[in-house]
């Protein structure tokens, strides 16, 4: 059966006895089989014995099995199959709920599975899957290890804002360094395109009247501001419905402020958030459902939201454009910028000849109207937020400070994001735009943890694993001890209170890999890392042997267990290297995905690169299991 199927599609292509590496792909492509050219062409290499570059038929069908036909893949399918030779529909089943965890798998489910994956029309008709539709079924997305439910959105987006974590830019318009590299509109629609729902614009006087975009005091290149805003307008709500929010790092003079608002008003229009849902003053922020589709600015303010839902109802057309003085402190200077502006004076003079610490920038009413639900507020404390602070009001803390805090007060750090939107920012001197361990502020419920998006590494890896979650919208619900008022969370002291799990991982094989960066053909020599990134306690790297000079079929069969305090808040990072003896490893590709969102059972890790491109057909192929301690 088998056979006649194979012989039936690559017959035509030897009618002159032998084909030549482009045949051989376009037959992989007519067969729907993922290849990687650098291994193709090496078995290829291997079977071409003349050297002449021209194959026999039984030469393909080597390189065919070489590529497609793996031996653990074949253990597994004979381990089910009574005859060796194909899976009938209750064959089938019995090993949907026995290993990939389908507990309510019965003939219909895999029925279904053979009609999608299986290629030959005669078993298909029996209702049977052979070793061709079981490989075509492992590595399809059904066998992914990222749950296929959690590609869409399934979390409850009725809460307030300040109940999800969302997916945050810093400094988004730089796509290199911070000190002379280019600012680029490019910053804005990679970053939405990623799903970010929060990005960042430092805005400051520019030419003719028209503000710019860049990092203050420093060498590099500026946009315009409006250029900016249609950008952002144009790419919005390409990958999610929900709302972002725009962080101004305002340093315009208040003529340039109204530019600002000019701009937003006439290009954003309706999708901008310039008043409360039903213009009366509310108890707490909206949710992400009721903002779809909408932009929120994130600014200082003048006054109280109380005051602007009175003005705009009984608006005087007098009042627009005017302006208001408000105190802005250094450390918040500092915060605007990013970098380096403690070593610039910004200090006026008090009445007495004395210096004050803060200065004053002035607010254009026009602009500070657009502040609805995002009204930047100096942090000073945990207890003087809880007193005075609004829950329309947000803080921006640096990095270095955060951790302090986490450090010193985490508890206390909890409660206020419980109530209070908090963006953490990259500390000045990360000139480089090299990014901080993220997931030690998601660990206390901070919802804007801003990182550069055009910084690969292991920071980026993590934000975009964690927001792979949820239809990859940019919000991902927090875990209901991070949003109860009365929580008792505290991320140093979880032994046993958050539905801990014992979870086993088995890295089985590597499929494909892709080869090391110091070869000329496809040879590495792989070794797999499996890290958990979540609280303090759950901390873990644990890895593979080495397997020498092979990336294209390296078997491990080596198994890992890790216990994992708090599964809400962990992410798990498969990362495969080339391990190199003088110097360090070598990157090949790697995986992060929240533990959470991992299916049980036979699955494969699609590996993607250091700027998260697809390396398909680059995988592991590892079995996951696990289940919530007692």
């Amino acid at each position: 059966m088998e056979n006649k199927w194979f012989m039936d599609i690559i017959f035509d292509e030897f009618r002159d006895g032998k084909i030549n590496i482009d045949k051989t792909l376009k037959l992989f492509n007519k067969m729907e089989v993922s290849y990687d050219y650098v291994h193709v062409k090496k078995v290829f290499k291997k079977n071409d014995k003349q050297k002449s570059g021209l194959i026999t038929m039984e030469d393909f069908r080597a390189i065919y099995r070489t590529i497609l036909h793996r031996p653990e893949l074949n253990e597994l399918f004979s381990s089910y199959a009574p005859n060796k030779k194909v899976l009938t529909a209750a064959n089938l089943a019995d090993f949907l709920r026995k290993e990939q965890f389908e507990l309510n798998a019965d003939d219909r489910r895999a029925i279904s599975l053979i009609n999608r994956y299986e290629p030959i029309e005669e078993a298909k008709k029996q209702k049977q899957m052979t070793f061709e539709g079981f490989i075509r079924y492992m590595l399809s997305e059904e066998c992914n290890i990222f749950k296929v439910q959690n590609k869409a959105i399934y979390q409850d987006m009725s809460y307030p804002l300040c109940d999800y974590f969302i997916s945050s830019s810093h400094n988004t318009y730089l796509i290199q360094d911070q000190l002379i590299g280019p600012s680029h509109l490019w910053g804005y629609a990679n970053s939405l395109k990623r799903g970010c729902r929060c990005v960042e614009i430092d805005c400051w006087d520019g030419p003719d009247g028209e503000p710019v975009v860049y990092h203050g005091h420093t060498l590099t290149s500026k946009i315009t501001f409006q250029n900016v805003i249609n950008v952002v307008h144009k790419h919005a709500f390409e990958v999610s419905d929900y709302p972002i929010i725009l962080s101004l790092e305002n340093h315009c003079s208040p003529p340039q402020q109204e530019r600002m608002a000019a701009h937003m008003l006439d290009i954003f229009r309706d999708t901008l958030c310039v008043s409360t849902l039903d213009d009366s003053m509310p108890s707490q922020l909206p949710s992400p459902e009721e903002l779809k589709y909408k932009i929120l600015i994130k600014n200082k303010k003048v006054g109280s939201l109380e005051d602007t839902l009175r003005r705009r109802g009984e608006r005087c057309r007098g009042q627009i454009g005017e302006t208001e003085e408000t105190e802005v402190s250094d450390e918040e200077e500092e915060d605007a910028t990013g970098h380096l502006l403690k070593k610039i004076p910004h200090k006026t003079p008090s009445k007495k000849g004395k210096k004050e610490k803060g200065h004053k920038v002035k607010v254009a009413m026009l602009l500070s109207e657009l502040v609805i639900y995002t009204a930047s507020r100096k942090f000073a404390s945990f207890e003087d937020s809880r007193e005075k602070q609004k829950f329309y009001q947000n803080n921006s803390i640096g990095e270095v400070k955060g951790q302090k805090l986490i450090k010193r007060k985490a508890p206390d750090f909890v409660s206020h994001t419980v109530r209070f939107l908090t963006r953490i920012y990259p500390k000045g001197t990360r000139t480089d735009s090299s990014n901080y361990d993220p997931q030690e502020f998601w660990n206390v419920g901070c919802q804007l943890v801003a990182l550069n998006f055009q910084t690969p590494g292991v920071q980026m890896d993590l934000l975009i694993g964690k927001f792979l979650d949820n239809g990859g919208t940019g919000y991902i619900l927090k875990p209901e001890f991070l949003r109860r008022r009365d929580t008792g969370y505290d991320p140093f002291n979880v032994a046993g209170k958050y539905n801990p799990i014992s979870l086993s991982i088995k890295i089985i094989s590597g499929h494909q890999l892709p080869p090391s960066n110091l070869s000329k053909s496809n040879k590495a020599d792989p070794v797999v890392k499996i890290e958990i990134h979540g609280v303090p306690g759950d901390m873990a790297k644990q890895q593979t042997s080495v397997i020498k000079n092979n990336a294209l079929n390296p078997r491990w069969n080596e198994s890992f267990t890790f216990n994992v305090q708090v599964p809400d808040l962990a992410l798990i990072r498969f990362v495969v290297e080339d391990q190199m003896a003088l110097t360090a490893n070598d990157f090949l590709g790697q995986f992060t995905l929240p533990v959470l969102s991992m299916n049980k059972g036979y699955r494969h890790v699609p590996l993607v690169s250091k700027l998260g491109v697809s390396l398909k057909p680059a995988s592991l192929f590892v079995y996951i299991w696990y289940f919530q301690q007692q």
